[in-house]
């Protein structure tokens, strides 16, 4: 028998309960850095070992916590459903917490790829470093998605959402464009819920349930409700 397909849309609220600063909070990841001089192709230009610095940081903060309650529920919800997890964060804790199926929209902080060819990627659990090349001795970067860059996994979310029975909001602004736009994707039969403690579902076409609770609290309710 066919699963029901259930995409599950995550952002920065369901990490910032396992530790990791969110971008947009007012003590926040941006509180002590500026966008454009460390998260942009302009910034790796001008600084390279600015931006390196700050995306090991965030690699170390990352692999110092631990995934959350709401990482570990969605596991369970795999039992009833084909689920499919597309995160704009770049942290690894919904694999750690034991998810089969992630989309990364963002990148991923360990992996550094080639600043000449983009499909050079390799693991990277430790510090970047200046002298990093990839094996034509061009410079490596962060596998992250700049501001101001094409997102190349948009097309294979937009398919994913598509085909969805259920769709999950968890923990974003909705603010971030392209990803902001993908929920309304969704087919127009398609079950939708918004947890976030402070909902913004204007953007959202459709009907939608809003739970509005922390990440922690509110996917654990969602999920339960959607295994009974």
């Amino acid at each position: 028998m066919t699963k029901p397909i259930c995409v599950v849309l995550t952002g920065a609220g369901i990490s910032a309960e396992s530790g990791i600063p969110t971008f947009r909070a007012e003590d926040g990841l941006w509180a002590g850095h500026k966008i454009e001089e460390v998260c942009t192709p302009e910034a790796l230009k001008k600084n390279r070992a600015k931006v390196l610095d700050f995306y090991n940081e965030r690699r170390r903060n990352a692999q110092a916590a631990q995934p959350n309650a709401a990482h570990l529920v969605l596991v369970e919800l795999e039992k009833a459903y084909d689920v499919h997890i597309i995160t704009q964060n770049v942290d690894d804790l919904h694999e750690r917490a034991g998810s089969k199926n992630v989309l990364h929209l963002h990148g991923e902080l360990n992996k550094a790829r080639s600043s000449f060819d983009p499909d050079y990627i390799v693991p990277c659990f430790d510090d970047q470093k200046l002298e990093d090349k990839d094996e034509n001795g061009y410079p490596m970067r962060p596998h992250i998605v700049f501001f101001g860059e094409n997102v190349p996994m948009l097309p294979k979310a937009e398919e994913l959402v598509k085909k969805a029975d259920i769709v999950i909001v968890i923990g974003t602004s909705l603010q971030v464009y392209p990803a902001n736009g993908l929920v309304n994707e969704a087919p127009s039969w398609a079950k939708i819920y918004l947890i976030d403690p402070h909902p913004n579902s204007g953007f959202i076409r459709q009907q939608v349930e809003i739970i509005a609770m922390k990440a922690g609290a509110g996917v654990p309710k969602v999920v339960n409700a959607l295994l009974k």
